[in-house]
């Protein structure tokens, strides 16, 4: 028996997830689901949940709609449509249902597992493989698509007009039996007596972008001045390639696939001593691989940079789960002392401004660039605003012929930056090599010449002016408390720590945020003004060993009680367990 219908008062957020085995198009429905209610004017975010096996196995599609934008998943699900149990309670910790969810699977596959019921869900069994199977090329998917659209009052024609544009090279019988399904699956939502509508929804509004983490990142790399890219596929960073080899064909630029991690890199490196701003992408297995080559990178002062989309480790850990743990070998990694930069996206949106921005910073002082995003972050689809244009365009400081003048590559000047001669510039003739090696590129071994070149390389990074893109520092205005709480974060769960901060607003705590964006090198004097006057700080982190709050530890005192909250992957920290964990301190 269901509980009646829930009452007009409608969410401003809802959670669910469509849940089923490789091929059964879960993720899929999910996909779709989540363009119609960007087109019906929601804003939303889809993560997906998968194995690690190359086919088959379990699948899931995590989708959050809201009426306003959302940067993270929440913690518990509304509903959950299962159109297959195979394998599902693997995942069970990543979408924990809340008290008075509600399971819907067919019937034909038994009960869910207890992992996902829980205490007090409430399961309901609808024949979706029956439903299906009555129309010609019918798909169990497209029933708990209709599931979806009945659940949430998100508007069927929307929904119907996402088919029938993903399925216009499959003609017009394809597009009317999935438009058929949706509607038979939303009838049968309607008679569960059970809602969870959101708001009615603003008016649709079309230049809102739907975009994922990897191809945002690809978009902001080409506008930095990417021309070249080198390629070796790595879950969960594939997708990077994918989008820029067709893009990078637009403007003029290359896609090559290399054999292998240390082939890529290599090669992005030769096309950038040659001239071409380039970049690779891989995850944390890769980044281990290309370690040496950023170093020659650091030591030639030749330009790249890496986006690593960091997964579960050590070692191949969980291919398709997301976690921050690639913070230490991003920043310690290099033999040698090698400054280069670290940057991260605080956002799927943010992707695209900061791997711009990482190329104008690698171009402009002539060093490697290792942008960390993670699985969370690039392979989440989100409804957002479209991004404002930024000018951070690759500009590199060229050698041009200077007649008898002689060319010194790697001249000591005041910024630490000395101009780069391109291949075939009269008189610009140099060995770039990883050697020690004096002004004019010639190895050496004397002590004069290795502690110059030291100098000059952690100088040019020290004393760059960042600006203000170095961290997101916000305020959740609850002014007039007693007690000043600062969370300190990075990288993805920025998103979950600025929805804490808006319900801890709510309840008058006064919280600010620093969301570091620059990672290395670390602006100790901005960082402490950031953080001037904190009586209590929380930090988070998605690590088992606590790698940023050690990191921060390292550089700094950190003033006031500091707490820390980390766990390691996959299951994410979202932001009711940040704000718990301030009310909790508060109370304390």
């Amino acid at each position: 028996m269901m509980p009646d219908k829930a009452s007009n008062s409608a969410s401003r957020s809802i959670l669910f997830a469509i849940v089923g085995s490789g091929g059964a198009g879960a993720l899929t429905a999910g996909a779709i689901l989540l363009e119609a209610a960007g087109k019906a004017g929601w804003y939303g975010i889809m993560s997906r949940s998968v194995g690690p096996q190359i086919r088959g196995g379990e699948a899931a599609a995590l989708v959050r709609l809201s009426t306003r934008p959302v940067d993270c998943m929440a913690e518990t699900f509304d509903f959950l449509i299962a159109i297959d149990w195979r394998n599902a309670d693997r995942f069970a910790a990543e979408m924990p249902l809340a008290a008075n969810g509600l399971v819907i699977g067919d019937p034909a596959n038994g009960d869910a597992p207890d992992a996902i019921v829980g205490t007090g869900v409430n399961q309901a069994h609808i024949a979706m493989k029956e439903l299906a199977g009555s129309l010609p090329g019918g798909r169990e998917n497209m029933i708990a698509a209709g599931l979806a659209v009945g659940l949430t009052g998100l508007p069927i024609e929307n929904l119907t007009s996402v088919i029938a544009s993903k399925l216009a090279g499959k003609g017009e019988e394809a597009i009317e039996t999935g438009c058929k399904c949706v509607e038979i699956g939303s009838h049968h939502a309607g008679l569960l007596e059970k809602s969870f509508a959101l708001e009615t929804p603003a008016a649709s509004q079309n230049g809102r972008w739907l975009i994922t983490g990897n191809e945002a990142v690809g978009l902001g790399a080409v506008r930095g001045g990417i021309r070249f890219a080198a390629a070796y596929p790595i879950t969960p960073a594939t997708e990077v390639l994918e989008w820029l080899a067709p893009a990078l064909t637009k403007v003029g630029g290359a896609l090559v696939q290399a054999e292998d991690e240390l082939a890529s890199i290599n090669m992005a490196i030769g096309a950038s001593f040659g001239g071409r701003p380039s970049i690779t992408a891989t995850s944390g297995p890769g980044l281990a691989l290309m370690v040496e080559s950023l170093g020659l990178a650091a030591a030639a002062e030749v330009p790249i940079v890496v986006i690593d989309v960091m997964r579960g480790g050590p070692s191949t850990g969980i291919p398709t789960k997301s976690e921050q743990s690639d913070l230490n070998i991003a920043i310690y990694g290099c033999h040698g002392d090698a400054p280069h930069l670290v940057v991260a996206p605080l956002s799927v949106a943010d992707c695209l401004f900061t791997a711009q921005w990482a190329v104008h910073l690698a171009e402009a002082m002539q060093t490697p660039a290792i942008v960390l995003s993670d699985q969370s972050l690039g392979q989440a689809r989100v409804v957002i605003e479209q991004p404002a244009d930024v000018a951070f365009i690759a500009r590199r400081e060229l050698f041009k012929d200077a007649g008898d003048e002689i060319y010194n590559r790697y001249a000591v000047t005041g910024s630490g930056v000395s101009p780069m001669a391109l291949p075939g510039t009269t008189g610009g003739q140099y060995t770039a090599d990883g050697l020690t090696h004096t002004v004019k590129g010639i190895p050496s071994s004397k002590n004069l010449d290795h502690r110059e070149q030291l100098d000059k390389r952690y100088r040019k990074i020290a004393d760059f002016d960042y600006g203000n893109h170095w961290a997101a520092i916000e305020h959740n205005g609850a002014a007039g408390t007693h007690e000043d709480f600062t969370i300190l974060t990075w990288g993805s769960l920025t998103g979950a720590a600025r929805e804490a901060m808006v319900t801890l607003a709510d309840d008058g705590i006064g919280v600010r945020l620093v969301a570091l964006r620059l990672i290395a090198p670390f602006l100790k004097d901005k960082f402490l003004a950031a953080v001037h006057g904190s009586q209590r700080i929380l930090v988070v982190e998605q690590t088992h060993s606590g790698q940023f709050h050690q990191y921060l530890r390292a550089n700094c005192d950190l003033p006031g009680e500091v707490r820390h909250f980390h766990r390691p992957g996959p299951q994410l920290i979202g932001p009711t367990e940040i704000s718990t964990q301030i009310r909790n301190w508060r109370r304390s």
